[in-house]
């Protein structure tokens, strides 16, 4: 079958690469299963929707993983590939990035296939972080922050989320209920998806606002979860997809930015340039606009940073990130939904899985299998994964087969 190339709102998108089947494994506490078994959970339910396609027939295999230091464990690449019950002559890859460790293996996967080098590659994302407790967990994140001048200082992500919060509030008016929509909304979300880790756990404001603070304004409802769970999808040469799936979902561009490690050498609080960067060359590559955004999976590890992203991936103007949310825009019924899947907020935030697990959402959105919590007639998406406070941001953009 020949490469495809799709027209729609007058916009031209090629694709690269084109996911023909995703899996996700239960996000949550998984007592007694390590990172290698969630891994293998995910990757057997990739395969299982596409019987047609034989694992032998992988070329390469990009992991996300942000920390051997969860599992005393590096060198994990070659354990993922052992458990999925690859071939030795598989190359395998572990990428780290933070929070955005499967945002940028997702990256990096495409390329893989744009270049030609393989017909098919497993891209997936992985963390196991439950089994400790819960002041060893914060010093591992806090590794993805400035050690030299932030974390010895104190300040954990918590921490450098709220002082974004604050000049947010101060520069734009953003208020504490705002904030608390964004948790309501995912909560919702999250009910509505039997892979979330807060699966059934439906939150109100006043539950939002009368939390405890972990680091003023963010409460607990602001802040999103330590989570296990690990997410795949295979993509293959968009002219070989339609062999093995009828649901195909084309990556049309994607994006990828950085800035400084430390909140104190940015040029503003309110913004993450990182995100305006990559947001820009996926628009770019992809030749399409934010207002040609029907769907949306974002970085929402605490609740100001999903209010950020609205503005910075411009789906609306600077300031105006809590209005687009308190007018419900941002809902499943809204004009641009955003996190139907929980997001990191309410789904979990197992760190390495976390941007893989937000193109998972969006094939399932695309394909319409996304069950309670589908949107009716989405055909292009957006995922937007972080690393840190924003030192690293990734940006893909897809449209549905």
């Amino acid at each position: 079958m020949c490469i495809h190339v799709y027209v729609f709102r007058g916009v031209l998108g090629k694709p690269l690469a084109s996911i023909i089947s995703v899996g996700i494994s239960k996000f949550g506490k998984r007592v007694g299963l390590s990172a290698r078994e969630l891994f293998q959970e995910a990757f057997m339910e990739c395969m299982d929707s596409i019987p047609k396609f034989s694992p032998d027939m992988i070329g390469a295999l990009f992991v996300g993983q942000m920390s051997g230091m969860f599992e005393h464990q590096e060198h994990n690449a070659p354990i993922y590939l052992e458990w999925c019950g690859l071939d030795g002559g598989v190359d395998g890859v572990r990428v780290e990035a933070a929070c955005a460790s499967s945002g940028v293996a997702l990256k990096l996967g495409v390329m893989a296939i744009a270049s030609g080098l393989y017909d098919f590659v497993l891209v997936g994302g992985v963390e196991k972080m439950t089994h400790l407790d819960t002041v060893t967990v914060t010093d591992i994140l806090a590794t993805a922050s400035d050690s030299f001048l932030e974390q010895v200082n104190g300040l954990t992500f918590p921490a450098l989320y709220a002082l974004m919060a604050t000049a947010h509030m101060n520069r734009y008016g953003t208020t504490v209920e705002q904030m608390g929509l964004v948790a309501v909304k995912n909560h919702s979300n999250a009910n509505l998806n039997p892979k979330a880790h807060m699966y059934g756990v439906e939150v109100d404001l006043d539950r939002v606002l009368s939390s405890r603070v972990i680091a003023w304004p963010l409460k607990l409802y602001d802040c999103s979860l330590i989570s296990d769970g690990a997410a795949c999808l295979i993509l293959a040469k968009p002219d070989l997809a339609y062999k093995y799936s009828d649901d195909v979902v084309h990556v049309v561009g994607f994006g990828q930015g950085h800035d400084s490690i430390g909140l104190y050498a940015r040029d503003s609080l309110t913004s993450l340039r990182a995100t305006r960067i990559a947001a820009k060359k996926a628009y770019d590559m992809a030749g399409v606009k934010p207002s040609d955004i029907d769907i949306a999976e974002v970085h929402d590890c605490f609740t100001i940073a999903e209010i950020i992203a609205y503005e910075d991936l411009g789906f609306c103007n600077p300031g105006e990130g809590g209005k687009l949310v308190e007018r419900g825009e941002t809902f499943r019924d809204g004009s641009i939904p955003v996190n139907t899947s929980g997001g990191l907020k309410a789904k979990g935030h197992p760190v390495g899985a976390t941007g893989v697990a937000q193109a998972c959402e969006i094939y399932l959105q695309l394909t319409g299998k996304a069950g309670a919590r589908q949107v009716q007639d989405v055909k292009v998406g957006l995922t937007h994964n972080v690393g840190g406070s924003g030192a690293t941001a990734v940006v893909h953009i897809y449209v549905r087969g």
